[in-house]
């Protein structure tokens, strides 16, 4: 999934460890989205990503997502996580595109199909 508009405002990043002591870091960052009704949306970056995409406020950006629910003590969580960013100023990553493909193209007329 795909999600564009501006980054209004970059919360502070938290961090811990887990209980198999392995050390996280999340950075959540308010995307407000363009369009006669403007929404606020509430997205997250993990781990070395914080400092690979370096958002800041006021940057218009293209954000691929994925989103998680989860249930905790009969209550469900929603998260909005980011793992690729495009900024519309053409500091976008290399997508890759479609080869060419070669069509066969017969010229007999005797090629007749069996059904």
């Amino acid at each position: 999934m795909e999600l564009s508009g501006k980054i209004i405002q970059k919360l502070p990043e938290v961090g811990g460890n887990s209980r198999n002591g392995n050390a996280w870091r999340k950075q959540e960052f308010i995307l407000e989205t363009p369009g006669q009704y403007p929404k606020k949306v509430c997205v997250a970056i993990w781990g070395d990503k914080i400092d690979q995409f370096n958002l800041q406020a006021g940057e218009q950006v293209t954000l691929s997502i994925d989103v998680e629910s989860r249930e905790y003590n009969g209550r469900w969580y929603t998260e909005v996580k980011a793992y690729r960013v495009e900024r519309s100023g053409g500091n976008t990553s290399q997508s890759t595109s479609m080869p060419e493909v070669d069509t066969f193209h017969s010229d007999s007329e005797d090629d007749v199909l069996p059904f």
